[in-house]
């Protein structure tokens, strides 16, 4: 746990908010430079910028939601306006993962990747580092750690970060008279389910059509139900003793919540952004996902009001957790072909206008001190959160305590969970079971 990540970041979001309620802005335009906007308006002229040089890199993004999406490609095609290097910019979906291990498998990797919360575990063999690009000396303390190697070897450029729980719909809240504040511990939160579902509204929605959503569910849970504040849970699944018996208190917690309904009737083929529609109509209340989703929300109903919350306490007396890491965060192949015009695309991330573009769209502060991020109307839960010190500030679960390839896992047996299958719950914990040792054995 890094107990000085909230200080940190209530320090840098003390600064981030100076100054910053007013709507995100597009990056600057000057007389040399277009605006993102503006070169999105011009497409075609991407291909004749591109040709201007001869020099196309590839970009591969995971990022969901479209307005997120949208504006990645939109700083891309403005990169193309001012330095006529093209960049083919892709998401190719829920499996960029598998993408990435075949592509390393086959040593055919993209010029510059997001990495997912996998910069230094699994990717930083495969990256270059950037400890002498400018940006470096400019990265958050709160997330440096996270991003950099026992040597000291920078492997990402963190344009924001994450300080994400469970995000909410006020409106429906507050129509089934449930107080987000009083909800402390699962039991707590459950009771909130109940009265949302009285109300005629979904508690959760899940989108598993995109399973990374079930696998969010999952790796939310789990670490406020066998990590948090319990040391020889720790110790024993990072050295490969865990007993995955215990495992059952984290699938007997999700299958009871599908036996009560708390879950949209369409939860195994509803998508994303399916889920954000539900929650910017307001007819659900809870999804386990990034910030990010709430701007996404606000681009489908701008007149709803949303918000996020500490992940629940496993019982009373303990604490509630957020959890931080990288969101969109992007590193550079060591082997490109093209090392200048990739190390000009990494400068044009880290530019303050450009930077602040991204990091304002995803709605987190950035992940750069130099760089302010307009986290609107997400502000005042910022502020509230990261400087409440009874709030843990915890890893993404399989980030920190799994082998590196079990989040594949996370998601197939969530989903084998809201099958509904007699025996779900011990193809469940036996799948993870047996891939934790199998991965365990090859480190």
């Amino acid at each position: 746990m890094k107990k000085l990540a909230l200080a940190a970041l209530a320090g840098l979001m003390a600064v981030n908010m100076i100054g910053c309620s007013k709507a995100p802005e597009e990056p600057v335009q000057t007389a040399e430079q277009t605006s993102a906007e503006k070169a999105g308006e011009k497409e075609d002229s991407q291909g004749e910028a591109a040709a201007s040089t001869g020099v196309t890199i590839e970009f591969l993004y995971n990022l969901n939601g479209e307005a997120v999406s949208d504006a990645v490609q939109e700083v891309c095609k403005q990169f193309t306006q001012e330095t006529g290097i093209g960049v083919e910019a892709v998401m190719p979906g829920s499996n960029f993962s598998d993408i990435m291990k075949t592509r390393m498998a086959s040593n055919q990797l993209p010029d510059a990747w997001t990495t997912h919360g996998w910069a230094v575990a699994r990717y930083a063999e495969y990256l270059a580092p950037l400890n002498d690009f400018s940006f470096a000396s400019h990265i958050s303390p709160s997330i440096q750690e996270q991003i950099t190697d026992q040597d000291g070897n920078l492997f990402t450029l963190p344009i924001d970060m994450d300080l994400t729980g469970i995000i909410y719909n006020v409106n429906v809240l507050k129509e089934a008279g449930v107080n987000v504040d009083d909800i402390k511990t699962w039991a707590d939160f459950e009771t909130a389910c109940e009265q949302i579902k009285e109300a005629g509204k979904t508690p959760i929605q899940l989108g598993g059509k995109d399973n990374y959503t079930i696998g969010n569910m999952m790796d939310f849970v789990a670490p406020t139900l066998i990590t948090n504040q319990d040391e020889a849970n720790q110790q024993a699944l990072l050295d490969g003793s865990f007993d995955w018996s215990k495992w059952n208190t984290v699938v007997e917690m999700i299958d009871s919540w599908r036996q009560k309904g708390y879950f949209n009737t369409d939860a195994v083929t509803a998508d994303y952004m399916t889920g954000i529609k539900a929650l910017a109509a307001e007819k659900a209340a809870f999804m386990f996902t990034a910030a990010s989703g709430i701007t996404e929300t606000y681009v489908q109903n701008p007149d709803t009001e949303m918000g996020f919350m500490p992940l629940p306490a496993r019982e009373e007396g303990l604490k509630q957790a957020l959890m931080t890491g990288e969101h969109f965060a992007v590193g550079m192949s060591k082997t490109t072909e093209h090392p200048e015009e990739v190390k000009q695309f990494m400068d044009f991330l880290a530019r303050e206008d450009i930077c602040s573009y991204l990091a304002t769209k995803c709605g987190m502060p950035s992940g750069l001190d130099n760089v302010e991020s307009d986290t609107g109307r997400l502000a005042p839960y910022y502020d509230k959160y990261s400087t409440d010190s009874s709030i843990l500030n915890i890893p993404y679960f399989d980030r920190k305590y799994l082998p590196s390839g079990m989040w594949n896992d996370l998601c197939v047996t969530g989903a084998t969970l809201l099958s509904g299958q007699s025996d779900a719950l011990t193809i469940s914990v036996d799948q993870m079971k047996s891939s934790y040792e199998e991965k365990k054995a090859q480190e």
